[in-house]
């Protein structure tokens, strides 16, 4: 597995998990009130179909602002993604 690269940016997230044919959405039972719970990336067809459901990119983005995230993805095909705590380094390269 080649490197990770790390970003807070919106358009970037989105550009890629929509060129990756990924989703917005958050883990079903782990919702609470207006909070969606766990935020994921859902690719259609594959295991999370279950578990997850699809939500709206401004839902996702305010909750991706609000938990302080981050989002780890690999360039080229591969659809390894995760999403982690920020860190002062992301902030100073936003």
């Amino acid at each position: 597995m080649g490197s990770a690269k790390r970003t807070i940016d919106h358009d970037e997230i989105r550009k890629w998990v929509e060129a990756h044919g990924g989703k917005p959405a958050h883990v079903k039972h782990t919702t609470e009130g207006n909070d969606p719970g766990v935020l994921r990336i859902d690719y259609p067809g594959y295991s999370g179909e279950d578990t997850l459901e699809e939500i709206g990119w401004d839902q996702w983005f305010d909750w991706f602002e609000k938990n302080n995230l981050a989002f780890l993805y690999q360039e080229g095909e591969s659809r390894f993604n995760k999403l982690v705590r920020r860190n002062d380094e992301d902030e100073r390269a936003a």
